[in-house]
């Protein structure tokens, strides 16, 4: 982290709630070791993408979804105790602002973070906000496109780890 950079605070209220069904989801997760992967969630076409690679991305071996309100909003949660436990986490943001890796740094460790930006993958709709604005078959296909490359780079990362263990 840079202690030149400014930051600033959120406060979120308390609760003392939980989520059966992502305790269980989280648990088994955490049986399973898989790496959580989370994603942008804005409603732009570019965090649209980038949020549909993410669940391609989970989908596959050793790899899950994790749900980015709980994980930040929700501190005591299996969700969140997965996310900070966890040796990785990738996190898929849709744009030049991170806003998903900036919240995340503060709540990993730098070994930790996979930060990946998907617009440069593709490089497409800067001028777009909104999700229709892009036929569905058409960011459909361009989510694939985004996960297929991210699969690969997380492939070679973790094969060049094995390699070097």
């Amino acid at each position: 982290m840079n202690a030149e950079r400014s930051t600033f605070q959120i406060e979120v209220e308390e609760t003392a709630g939980h989520c059966p069904a992502g305790d269980r989801y989280a648990e088994e997760q955490i049986r399973e070791g898989r790496i959580p992967v989370l994603s942008c969630e804005g409603p732009c076409i570019r965090g649209e993408i980038a949020r549909q690679a993410a669940n391609l991305i989970g989908k596959e071996p050793g790899f899950a979804r994790a749900c980015q309100g709980e994980t930040m909003a929700v501190p005591h949660s299996t969700m969140a105790r997965w996310v900070r436990q966890s040796e990785e986490v990738v996190v898929l943001d849709g744009c030049f602002l991170r806003c998903q890796a900036r919240m995340m740094r503060r709540m990993l460790r730098p070994d930790q973070l996979v930060e990946l930006d998907a617009l440069p993958m593709y490089r497409k709709y800067t001028d777009l906000f909104e999700i229709d604005s892009v036929p569905e078959d058409e960011r459909n296909g361009v989510a694939e496109e985004v996960a297929r490359l991210i699969i690969t780079e997380l492939a070679s990362r973790h094969s060049g780890r094995s390699a070097a263990d």
